[in-house]
Protein backbone atom coordinates (compact mmCIF):
# COMPACT_ATOMS: atom_id res chain seq x y z
CA UNK A 1 0.00 0.00 0.00
CA UNK A 2 2.86 2.40 0.79
CA UNK A 3 4.03 2.18 -2.82
CA UNK A 4 0.92 4.22 -3.66
CA UNK A 5 3.02 7.19 -2.60
CA UNK A 6 4.94 6.80 -5.84
CA UNK A 7 2.11 5.52 -8.00
CA UNK A 8 -0.54 8.15 -7.16
CA UNK A 9 1.07 11.11 -8.98
CA UNK A 10 2.01 8.87 -11.93
CA UNK A 11 -1.58 7.64 -12.30
CA UNK A 12 -2.98 11.15 -11.92
CA UNK A 13 -0.60 12.49 -14.57
CA UNK A 14 -2.02 9.99 -17.07
CA UNK A 15 -5.65 10.42 -16.06
CA UNK A 16 -5.64 14.10 -16.96
CA UNK A 17 -5.45 13.15 -20.63
CA UNK A 18 -8.48 10.84 -20.51
CA UNK A 19 -11.11 13.55 -20.09
CA UNK A 20 -12.22 16.69 -21.86
CA UNK A 21 -14.10 18.13 -18.89
CA UNK A 22 -12.63 21.05 -16.96
CA UNK A 23 -14.53 19.98 -13.83
CA UNK A 24 -13.18 16.42 -14.03
CA UNK A 25 -9.64 17.73 -14.43
CA UNK A 26 -10.01 19.69 -11.20
CA UNK A 27 -11.52 16.66 -9.45
CA UNK A 28 -8.65 14.38 -10.54
CA UNK A 29 -6.16 17.00 -9.40
CA UNK A 30 -7.63 17.46 -5.93
CA UNK A 31 -8.45 13.75 -5.43
CA UNK A 32 -4.93 12.70 -6.40
CA UNK A 33 -3.25 15.18 -4.07
CA UNK A 34 -5.63 14.23 -1.26
CA UNK A 35 -4.83 10.52 -1.78
CA UNK A 36 -1.12 11.34 -1.63
CA UNK A 37 -1.63 13.29 1.60
CA UNK A 38 -3.55 10.43 3.21
CA UNK A 39 -0.92 7.89 2.11
CA UNK A 40 1.87 10.04 3.55
CA UNK A 41 -0.07 10.42 6.82
CA UNK A 42 -0.56 6.65 7.02
CA UNK A 43 3.17 6.04 6.54
CA UNK A 44 4.05 8.62 9.20
CA UNK A 45 1.68 6.97 11.68
CA UNK A 46 3.23 3.57 10.95
CA UNK A 47 6.69 5.00 11.59
CA UNK A 48 5.77 5.77 15.20
CA UNK A 49 5.73 2.02 15.83
CA UNK A 50 8.04 0.64 13.14
CA UNK A 51 10.82 3.26 13.30
CA UNK A 52 11.88 2.42 9.73
CA UNK A 53 9.92 1.14 6.75
CA UNK A 54 11.97 -0.75 4.14
CA UNK A 55 10.71 -2.36 0.94
CA UNK A 56 12.29 -5.57 -0.34
CA UNK A 57 11.87 -4.68 -4.01
CA UNK A 58 14.87 -3.31 -5.90
CA UNK A 59 17.34 -4.32 -3.20
CA UNK A 60 15.62 -2.26 -0.54
CA UNK A 61 16.14 1.03 -2.39
CA UNK A 62 12.79 2.32 -1.12
CA UNK A 63 13.02 3.21 2.54
CA UNK A 64 11.32 5.64 4.90
CA UNK A 65 12.49 6.81 8.31
CA UNK A 66 11.63 9.98 10.23
CA UNK A 67 13.94 12.13 8.08
CA UNK A 68 12.35 10.84 4.87
CA UNK A 69 8.91 11.27 6.41
CA UNK A 70 9.59 14.91 7.26
CA UNK A 71 10.39 15.77 3.64
CA UNK A 72 7.59 13.53 2.38
CA UNK A 73 4.98 15.10 4.66
CA UNK A 74 5.98 18.63 3.66
CA UNK A 75 5.70 17.57 0.01
CA UNK A 76 2.27 16.02 0.51
CA UNK A 77 0.82 18.89 2.57
CA UNK A 78 2.01 21.69 0.30
CA UNK A 79 1.03 19.73 -2.84
CA UNK A 80 -2.51 19.25 -1.54
CA UNK A 81 -2.95 22.89 -0.59
CA UNK A 82 -1.51 24.05 -3.91
CA UNK A 83 -3.88 21.71 -5.76
CA UNK A 84 -6.86 23.38 -4.06
CA UNK A 85 -5.56 26.83 -4.88
CA UNK A 86 -4.88 25.85 -8.50
CA UNK A 87 -8.56 25.22 -9.25
CA UNK A 88 -9.58 28.88 -8.96
CA UNK A 89 -6.20 30.06 -10.25
CA UNK A 90 -6.49 28.12 -13.52
CA UNK A 91 -10.15 29.03 -14.00
CA UNK A 92 -9.15 32.70 -13.83
CA UNK A 93 -5.95 32.33 -15.85
CA UNK A 94 -7.47 30.12 -18.57
CA UNK A 95 -11.23 30.77 -18.70
CA UNK A 96 -11.82 29.93 -22.37
CA UNK A 97 -12.86 26.48 -23.63
CA UNK A 98 -9.83 26.32 -25.92
CA UNK A 99 -7.56 26.67 -22.89
CA UNK A 100 -8.42 23.15 -21.75
CA UNK A 101 -5.21 21.67 -23.19
CA UNK A 102 -3.14 24.19 -21.22
CA UNK A 103 -4.89 23.10 -18.02
CA UNK A 104 -4.26 19.44 -18.85
CA UNK A 105 -0.61 20.18 -19.52
CA UNK A 106 -0.27 22.17 -16.31
CA UNK A 107 -1.79 19.44 -14.16
CA UNK A 108 0.14 16.67 -15.89
CA UNK A 109 3.48 18.44 -15.47
CA UNK A 110 2.70 19.31 -11.86
CA UNK A 111 1.92 15.66 -11.07
CA UNK A 112 5.17 14.57 -12.74
CA UNK A 113 7.04 17.18 -10.67
CA UNK A 114 5.43 15.93 -7.45
CA UNK A 115 6.29 12.34 -8.41
CA UNK A 116 10.00 13.18 -8.67
CA UNK A 117 9.97 14.89 -5.27
CA UNK A 118 8.13 11.97 -3.65
CA UNK A 119 10.67 9.58 -5.18
CA UNK A 120 13.53 11.60 -3.69
CA UNK A 121 11.86 11.44 -0.27
CA UNK A 122 11.23 7.67 -0.30
CA UNK A 123 14.60 6.17 -1.24
CA UNK A 124 17.64 5.30 0.83
CA UNK A 125 19.85 4.79 -2.23
CA UNK A 126 21.92 7.92 -2.75
CA UNK A 127 22.35 7.11 -6.44
CA UNK A 128 18.59 6.90 -6.94
CA UNK A 129 18.25 10.09 -4.87
CA UNK A 130 20.56 11.83 -7.35
CA UNK A 131 18.42 10.57 -10.26
CA UNK A 132 15.25 11.82 -8.55
CA UNK A 133 16.67 15.28 -7.86
CA UNK A 134 17.89 15.54 -11.46
CA UNK A 135 14.41 14.47 -12.58
CA UNK A 136 12.86 17.30 -10.55
CA UNK A 137 14.69 19.71 -12.84
CA UNK A 138 13.47 18.01 -16.00
CA UNK A 139 9.88 17.86 -14.71
CA UNK A 140 9.70 21.44 -13.45
CA UNK A 141 11.59 23.31 -16.17
CA UNK A 142 8.50 23.26 -18.40
CA UNK A 143 6.47 24.70 -15.54
CA UNK A 144 8.98 27.52 -15.08
CA UNK A 145 8.56 28.44 -18.76
CA UNK A 146 4.84 27.67 -18.80
CA UNK A 147 3.69 31.15 -19.86
CA UNK A 148 5.95 31.07 -22.95
CA UNK A 149 7.03 34.68 -22.52
CA UNK A 150 10.55 35.84 -23.29
CA UNK A 151 11.39 36.23 -19.61
CA UNK A 152 9.86 32.90 -18.56
CA UNK A 153 11.68 30.99 -21.32
CA UNK A 154 14.93 32.71 -20.39
CA UNK A 155 14.36 31.72 -16.75
CA UNK A 156 13.66 28.12 -17.79
CA UNK A 157 16.87 27.87 -19.80
CA UNK A 158 18.87 29.44 -16.98
CA UNK A 159 17.27 27.03 -14.53
CA UNK A 160 18.04 23.87 -16.47
CA UNK A 161 21.59 24.86 -17.43
CA UNK A 162 22.75 25.97 -13.98
CA UNK A 163 21.01 23.17 -12.09
CA UNK A 164 22.25 20.54 -14.56
CA UNK A 165 25.83 21.70 -14.03
CA UNK A 166 25.29 21.56 -10.28
CA UNK A 167 23.74 18.09 -10.43
CA UNK A 168 26.67 16.93 -12.59
CA UNK A 169 29.02 17.98 -9.78
CA UNK A 170 26.85 16.13 -7.30
CA UNK A 171 27.15 13.05 -9.52
CA UNK A 172 30.93 13.18 -9.12
CA UNK A 173 30.41 13.24 -5.37
CA UNK A 174 28.20 10.14 -5.63
CA UNK A 175 30.92 8.42 -7.72
CA UNK A 176 33.55 9.17 -5.08
CA UNK A 177 31.21 7.91 -2.37
CA UNK A 178 30.58 4.69 -4.29
CA UNK A 179 34.32 4.21 -4.79
CA UNK A 180 34.95 4.60 -1.07
CA UNK A 181 32.19 2.13 -0.18
CA UNK A 182 33.12 -0.33 -2.93
CA UNK A 183 36.62 -0.64 -1.47
CA UNK A 184 35.06 -2.20 1.63
CA UNK A 185 32.63 -4.61 0.10
CA UNK A 186 31.57 -5.30 -3.47
CA UNK A 187 27.84 -5.05 -2.97
CA UNK A 188 24.80 -3.67 -4.73
CA UNK A 189 23.97 -1.90 -1.46
CA UNK A 190 27.10 0.27 -1.57
CA UNK A 191 25.03 3.45 -1.96
CA UNK A 192 22.25 2.50 0.45
CA UNK A 193 21.91 4.70 3.52
CA UNK A 194 21.61 1.75 5.92
CA UNK A 195 24.82 0.17 4.59
CA UNK A 196 26.79 3.43 4.52
CA UNK A 197 25.65 4.36 8.01
CA UNK A 198 26.68 0.98 9.42
CA UNK A 199 30.03 1.03 7.60
CA UNK A 200 30.78 4.74 7.92
CA UNK A 201 33.82 4.20 10.12
CA UNK A 202 35.47 2.01 7.48
CA UNK A 203 35.07 4.39 4.54
CA UNK A 204 38.07 6.27 3.17
CA UNK A 205 38.09 9.65 4.91
CA UNK A 206 40.06 11.48 2.22
CA UNK A 207 37.72 10.35 -0.52
CA UNK A 208 34.68 11.23 1.61
CA UNK A 209 35.96 14.75 2.24
CA UNK A 210 36.40 15.31 -1.48
CA UNK A 211 33.01 13.77 -2.21
CA UNK A 212 31.30 16.06 0.30
CA UNK A 213 32.59 19.18 -1.46
CA UNK A 214 31.07 18.02 -4.75
CA UNK A 215 27.82 17.05 -3.03
CA UNK A 216 27.55 20.35 -1.18
CA UNK A 217 28.21 22.46 -4.27
CA UNK A 218 26.06 20.24 -6.51
CA UNK A 219 22.99 19.81 -4.31
CA UNK A 220 23.62 23.27 -2.86
CA UNK A 221 23.03 24.67 -6.34
CA UNK A 222 19.59 23.05 -6.40
CA UNK A 223 18.93 24.18 -2.81
CA UNK A 224 19.66 27.79 -3.76
CA UNK A 225 22.71 28.34 -1.55
CA UNK A 226 24.84 31.33 -2.52
CA UNK A 227 26.83 31.77 -4.68
CA UNK A 228 25.19 28.95 -6.72
CA UNK A 229 21.75 30.55 -6.37
CA UNK A 230 21.54 32.56 -9.58
CA UNK A 231 18.83 30.41 -11.23
CA UNK A 232 16.42 30.66 -8.31
CA UNK A 233 15.11 34.27 -8.42
CA UNK A 234 14.29 34.03 -12.14
CA UNK A 235 12.66 30.60 -11.92
CA UNK A 236 10.57 31.35 -8.85
CA UNK A 237 9.41 34.73 -10.11
CA UNK A 238 8.50 33.65 -13.67
CA UNK A 239 6.72 30.37 -12.84
CA UNK A 240 2.96 30.33 -12.19
CA UNK A 241 2.40 31.24 -8.55
CA UNK A 242 1.25 27.74 -7.43
CA UNK A 243 4.42 26.34 -9.03
CA UNK A 244 6.48 29.00 -7.24
CA UNK A 245 4.99 27.69 -3.99
CA UNK A 246 6.10 24.15 -4.87
CA UNK A 247 9.56 25.27 -5.95
CA UNK A 248 10.22 27.27 -2.81
CA UNK A 249 8.21 25.29 -0.27
CA UNK A 250 9.11 21.77 -1.41
CA UNK A 251 11.84 21.46 -4.05
CA UNK A 252 14.56 23.23 -2.08
CA UNK A 253 14.03 20.79 0.80
CA UNK A 254 14.75 17.80 -1.45
CA UNK A 255 18.20 19.10 -2.31
CA UNK A 256 18.93 20.05 1.30
CA UNK A 257 17.79 16.56 2.33
CA UNK A 258 20.47 15.06 0.06
CA UNK A 259 23.15 17.19 1.72
CA UNK A 260 21.92 16.20 5.19
CA UNK A 261 22.10 12.47 4.45
CA UNK A 262 25.64 12.74 3.14
CA UNK A 263 26.79 15.09 5.92
CA UNK A 264 25.71 12.57 8.54
CA UNK A 265 27.82 9.81 6.93
CA UNK A 266 30.89 12.05 6.68
CA UNK A 267 30.59 13.21 10.29
CA UNK A 268 30.25 9.64 11.52
CA UNK A 269 33.33 8.66 9.53
CA UNK A 270 35.45 11.57 10.80
CA UNK A 271 34.19 11.33 14.37
CA UNK A 272 33.17 14.99 14.57
CA UNK A 273 31.44 17.68 12.54
CA UNK A 274 34.28 20.21 12.24
CA UNK A 275 34.96 19.62 8.55
CA UNK A 276 31.38 19.62 7.29
CA UNK A 277 30.27 22.15 9.90
CA UNK A 278 32.66 24.86 8.75
CA UNK A 279 31.55 24.47 5.15
CA UNK A 280 27.83 24.43 6.00
CA UNK A 281 28.14 27.46 8.29
CA UNK A 282 30.16 29.37 5.67
CA UNK A 283 27.63 28.72 2.90
CA UNK A 284 24.82 29.50 5.31
CA UNK A 285 26.18 32.88 6.36
CA UNK A 286 27.07 33.75 2.77
CA UNK A 287 23.53 32.92 1.62
CA UNK A 288 21.85 34.98 4.33
CA UNK A 289 24.18 37.93 3.80
CA UNK A 290 23.86 37.92 0.01
CA UNK A 291 20.07 37.68 0.17
CA UNK A 292 19.88 40.84 2.30
CA UNK A 293 21.74 42.87 -0.33
CA UNK A 294 19.68 41.50 -3.21
CA UNK A 295 16.35 42.00 -1.41
CA UNK A 296 17.14 45.69 -1.00
CA UNK A 297 17.69 46.03 -4.74
CA UNK A 298 14.50 44.28 -5.90
CA UNK A 299 11.62 45.94 -7.75
CA UNK A 300 9.64 42.69 -8.25
CA UNK A 301 7.78 41.28 -5.23
CA UNK A 302 8.00 37.66 -6.45
CA UNK A 303 11.78 38.01 -6.89
CA UNK A 304 11.92 39.47 -3.38
CA UNK A 305 10.19 36.35 -2.05
CA UNK A 306 12.62 34.22 -4.07
CA UNK A 307 15.63 35.91 -2.49
CA UNK A 308 14.00 35.35 0.88
CA UNK A 309 14.06 31.63 0.08
CA UNK A 310 17.83 31.87 -0.41
CA UNK A 311 18.05 33.51 3.01
CA UNK A 312 16.12 30.71 4.68
CA UNK A 313 18.07 27.93 2.97
CA UNK A 314 21.12 29.69 4.38
CA UNK A 315 19.55 29.66 7.85
CA UNK A 316 18.92 25.91 7.58
CA UNK A 317 22.48 25.34 6.33
CA UNK A 318 23.86 27.34 9.26
CA UNK A 319 21.84 25.32 11.78
CA UNK A 320 22.91 22.03 10.20
CA UNK A 321 26.53 23.16 10.32
CA UNK A 322 26.34 23.68 14.08
CA UNK A 323 25.48 19.96 14.24
CA UNK A 324 24.21 19.68 17.78
CA UNK A 325 20.99 17.88 18.72
CA UNK A 326 19.36 21.23 19.47
CA UNK A 327 20.49 22.87 16.21
CA UNK A 328 19.39 19.90 14.10
CA UNK A 329 15.98 19.94 15.77
CA UNK A 330 15.72 23.67 15.08
CA UNK A 331 16.86 23.18 11.47
CA UNK A 332 14.10 20.70 10.72
CA UNK A 333 11.55 22.88 12.51
CA UNK A 334 12.69 25.79 10.38
CA UNK A 335 12.44 23.70 7.21
CA UNK A 336 8.82 22.98 8.07
CA UNK A 337 8.10 26.62 8.98
CA UNK A 338 9.66 28.03 5.84
CA UNK A 339 7.77 25.62 3.59
CA UNK A 340 4.37 26.64 4.95
CA UNK A 341 5.12 30.35 5.21
CA UNK A 342 6.72 30.78 1.81
CA UNK A 343 4.03 28.70 0.13
CA UNK A 344 1.42 31.02 1.62
CA UNK A 345 3.30 34.11 0.46
CA UNK A 346 3.61 32.90 -3.13
CA UNK A 347 -0.10 32.06 -3.21
CA UNK A 348 -0.86 35.56 -1.91
CA UNK A 349 1.44 36.91 -4.62
CA UNK A 350 -0.63 34.98 -7.16
CA UNK A 351 -3.78 36.78 -6.01
CA UNK A 352 -2.03 40.15 -6.16
CA UNK A 353 -0.68 39.48 -9.64
CA UNK A 354 -4.11 38.40 -10.86
CA UNK A 355 -5.68 41.68 -9.71
CA UNK A 356 -2.94 44.22 -10.52
CA UNK A 357 -1.45 42.47 -13.59
CA UNK A 358 2.02 43.53 -12.47
CA UNK A 359 4.89 42.14 -10.40
CA UNK A 360 6.45 45.58 -9.94
CA UNK A 361 6.37 46.72 -6.33
CA UNK A 362 5.96 50.33 -7.39
CA UNK A 363 2.76 49.44 -9.27
CA UNK A 364 1.06 48.06 -6.15
CA UNK A 365 -0.50 50.25 -3.48
CA UNK A 366 -3.34 50.07 -1.00
CA UNK A 367 -3.44 46.27 -0.74
CA UNK A 368 -5.27 46.49 2.57
CA UNK A 369 -8.13 48.34 0.87
CA UNK A 370 -8.05 46.67 -2.54
CA UNK A 371 -7.77 43.08 -1.28
CA UNK A 372 -8.52 42.93 2.45
CA UNK A 373 -8.13 39.17 2.88
CA UNK A 374 -5.08 38.73 0.62
CA UNK A 375 -3.52 41.98 1.76
CA UNK A 376 -3.91 41.12 5.44
CA UNK A 377 -2.57 37.58 5.01
CA UNK A 378 0.29 38.80 2.80
CA UNK A 379 1.30 41.43 5.37
CA UNK A 380 1.20 38.96 8.26
CA UNK A 381 3.10 36.42 6.13
CA UNK A 382 5.85 38.97 5.53
CA UNK A 383 6.08 39.58 9.28
CA UNK A 384 6.29 35.81 9.74
CA UNK A 385 8.96 35.20 7.08
CA UNK A 386 10.96 38.10 8.53
CA UNK A 387 11.06 36.27 11.86
CA UNK A 388 8.74 38.27 14.08
CA UNK A 389 6.79 36.72 16.97
CA UNK A 390 4.39 35.08 17.50
CA UNK A 391 4.92 33.22 14.22
CA UNK A 392 6.69 29.88 13.96
CA UNK A 393 9.78 31.13 12.09
CA UNK A 394 10.59 33.34 15.08
CA UNK A 395 10.59 30.23 17.28
CA UNK A 396 12.90 28.23 15.02
CA UNK A 397 15.27 31.13 14.42
CA UNK A 398 15.43 31.82 18.16
CA UNK A 399 16.25 28.15 18.80
CA UNK A 400 19.02 28.28 16.19
CA UNK A 401 20.54 31.37 17.83
CA UNK A 402 20.38 29.72 21.26
CA UNK A 403 21.98 26.56 19.83
CA UNK A 404 24.80 28.62 18.32
CA UNK A 405 25.67 30.42 21.55
CA UNK A 406 25.25 27.43 23.86
CA UNK A 407 27.54 25.33 21.63
CA UNK A 408 30.31 27.92 21.86
CA UNK A 409 29.92 29.47 18.39
CA UNK A 410 29.86 33.00 19.77
CA UNK A 411 31.39 34.81 16.78
CA UNK A 412 29.36 33.14 14.01
CA UNK A 413 26.27 33.26 16.22
CA UNK A 414 26.66 37.02 16.54
CA UNK A 415 27.11 37.43 12.79
CA UNK A 416 24.07 35.25 12.14
CA UNK A 417 21.92 37.25 14.58
CA UNK A 418 22.92 40.52 12.93
CA UNK A 419 22.18 39.09 9.48
CA UNK A 420 18.65 37.93 10.22
CA UNK A 421 17.91 41.31 11.84
CA UNK A 422 19.17 42.97 8.64
CA UNK A 423 17.03 40.58 6.57
CA UNK A 424 13.91 41.72 8.45
CA UNK A 425 14.76 45.36 7.78
CA UNK A 426 15.40 44.63 4.09
CA UNK A 427 12.09 42.80 3.59
CA UNK A 428 10.17 45.50 5.43
CA UNK A 429 11.81 48.23 3.35
CA UNK A 430 11.17 46.38 0.07
CA UNK A 431 7.56 45.25 0.53
CA UNK A 432 5.71 47.26 3.17
CA UNK A 433 4.99 50.12 0.76
CA UNK A 434 2.61 47.83 -1.18
CA UNK A 435 0.08 47.71 1.63
CA UNK A 436 -0.57 51.36 2.34
CA UNK A 437 -2.01 54.23 0.37
CA UNK A 438 -4.99 54.33 -1.95
CA UNK A 439 -5.39 51.69 -4.66
CA UNK A 440 -6.01 52.71 -8.26
CA UNK A 441 -9.40 51.01 -8.00
CA UNK A 442 -11.36 50.00 -4.94
CA UNK A 443 -13.10 47.01 -6.49
CA UNK A 444 -12.46 43.96 -4.31
CA UNK A 445 -11.17 41.23 -6.63
CA UNK A 446 -10.63 38.02 -4.65
CA UNK A 447 -12.55 35.41 -6.61
CA UNK A 448 -10.78 32.21 -5.55
CA UNK A 449 -12.69 31.01 -2.43
CA UNK A 450 -10.84 27.68 -2.14
CA UNK A 451 -7.51 29.43 -2.68
CA UNK A 452 -8.31 32.02 -0.05
CA UNK A 453 -9.25 29.25 2.38
CA UNK A 454 -5.85 27.65 1.73
CA UNK A 455 -4.09 30.94 2.47
CA UNK A 456 -6.01 31.34 5.74
CA UNK A 457 -5.27 27.71 6.72
CA UNK A 458 -1.54 28.25 6.15
CA UNK A 459 -1.65 31.50 8.11
CA UNK A 460 -3.37 29.74 11.00
CA UNK A 461 -0.79 26.92 10.92
CA UNK A 462 2.24 29.21 11.12
CA UNK A 463 0.58 31.23 13.88
CA UNK A 464 -0.39 28.23 16.03
CA UNK A 465 2.98 26.46 15.68
CA UNK A 466 4.66 29.67 16.79
CA UNK A 467 3.60 28.96 20.37
CA UNK A 468 2.30 25.38 20.30
CA UNK A 469 3.93 22.49 18.46
CA UNK A 470 1.73 19.36 18.32
CA UNK A 471 3.36 16.29 19.93
CA UNK A 472 3.46 14.33 16.66
CA UNK A 473 5.50 17.12 15.04
CA UNK A 474 7.81 17.29 18.05
CA UNK A 475 8.37 13.54 17.76
CA UNK A 476 8.98 13.73 14.01
CA UNK A 477 11.54 16.55 14.27
CA UNK A 478 13.30 14.94 17.23
CA UNK A 479 13.48 11.55 15.51
CA UNK A 480 14.90 13.11 12.34
CA UNK A 481 17.53 14.95 14.41
CA UNK A 482 18.54 11.72 16.18
CA UNK A 483 18.93 9.91 12.87
CA UNK A 484 21.27 12.58 11.50
CA UNK A 485 23.22 13.13 14.72
CA UNK A 486 23.56 9.48 15.59
CA UNK A 487 24.17 8.27 12.05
Amino acid sequence: MDLLLILIPVIASGLFWTTGSRKKLHIINVAGSLALLLAAAAVTIRLQNAGVITYSILNGFFYIDALNALVLDITAVVSFLVSLYSVGYLNSEYPAAEDLKRIKLYYSLTSAFIFTMVLAATTQNLGLLWIAIEATTLASVFLVGFFNTKRSLEAAWKYIIICSVGIALAFLGIVFLYYSAHLIHNTESALNWSFLSAQAGSLDSGVLKLAFIFILVGFGTKAGLAPMHTWLPDAHSEAPSPVSALLSGVLLNNAMYGIVRFMSIVNKNLGDSTYTGRLMIAFGLLSVGASVLFILAQKDYKRTLAYSSIEHMGIISFALGLFTPASLLAAFFHMFNHSLTKSMLFLCAGNVLHKFKSKEIISISGLFKAMPLTGGAFFLGILAIAGLPPFSIFASELNIIIAAFTSGHIAVGSVFTFQIAAAFAAIAYALFRMFFGTPAENHNHEDNPAGNAVILALLAAILITGFYLPPFLQTLFASAARIVYGG
